[in-house]
């Protein structure tokens, strides 16, 4: 397959991923007290976690959906980038299930300023579990003992900061370090480096960014999963066309 169809198909795969999010990212952005939301804003039960973030007794478009565009055109774009990144090689299919993990817990992070346990235990077991499947096959082009050590190296690292700046930090954060870890540790040492300082670079920029525009004071907390998921996909890009 050339790499232009190989980009298309990522792309289509993206929105066809995308179009499922809106009901499991309305349904994960509930208040900090709550696991999740079980009911629409008229209190409507809400069952299943893919598709529409519509009640289906009262039709009402609930809260905090961002809309199906919105998340398939994101998707798309991250998984194509990917994939031309990437190219042909296996690791590609790990990149394309976790892009939508990371879409979502971007979504939720942004909206509610929380990143749901589910999703951050999800996304390091994960990508430990594929990425050892990855390198059974030939033509791969990471290390899984580096993605394991830097995955627990991340995490550690994000856990101490965390410790030194509470109200900085959050502890899902931390969960979600691991994860990024996992993913960025591939790659080697190098992209772990990259893709860790361009997300605190991003949170920087967006921090004082606000604080220029007088919209937040030096002091003010934001939501960095968002810019942490950005760093470690900048530093995956960059990783996997170099590999």
């Amino acid at each position: 397959m050339s790499t232009s169809a190989l980009v298309v198909a990522a792309g289509l795969w993206g929105v066809g991923a995308g179009a499922l999010l809106p009901r499991a990212a309305y349904r994960f952005s509930a208040p900090e007290e709550e696991a999740w939301r079980d009911r629409c804003p008229e209190g409507h039960p809400i069952r299943g976690w893919i598709g529409r973030a519509r009640c289906r007794r009262c039709g009402t478009r609930v809260p905090y959906d961002p809309g199906a565009p919105v998340l398939m055109a994101a998707t798309a774009l991250v998984c194509a980038a990917l994939a031309a990144a990437t190219g042909t090689r296996p690791e590609l299919g790990v990149w394309l299930l976790l892009a939508p993990l990371g879409v979502l817990l971007t979504v939720v992070d942004l909206r509610v300023r929380r990143l749901p346990n589910p999703l951050t235990l999800l996304f390091p077991g994960a990508a430990l579990a594929l990425l050892g499947l990855v390198a059974l096959v030939p033509e791969h082009a990471g290390d899984w003992p580096t993605a394991l050590w830097a995955m627990l190296a991340v995490g550690a690292g994000y856990g101490v900061l965390h410790l030194i700046n509470r109200d900085g930090l959050g502890f899902g954060d931390v969960k979600l370090a691991f994860g990024a870890g996992a993913v960025l540790g591939w790659y080697g040492w190098a992209t772990v480096m990259l893709g860790a300082f361009a997300g605190f670079l991003f949170g920087a920029l967006y921090g004082w960014g606000r604080v220029l525009l007088r919209r937040a004071g030096r002091k003010s907390a934001i939501a960095f999963g968002p810019f942490l998921l950005a760093g470690a996909f900048v530093g995956l890009l960059i990783g996997a066309y170099t590999a």
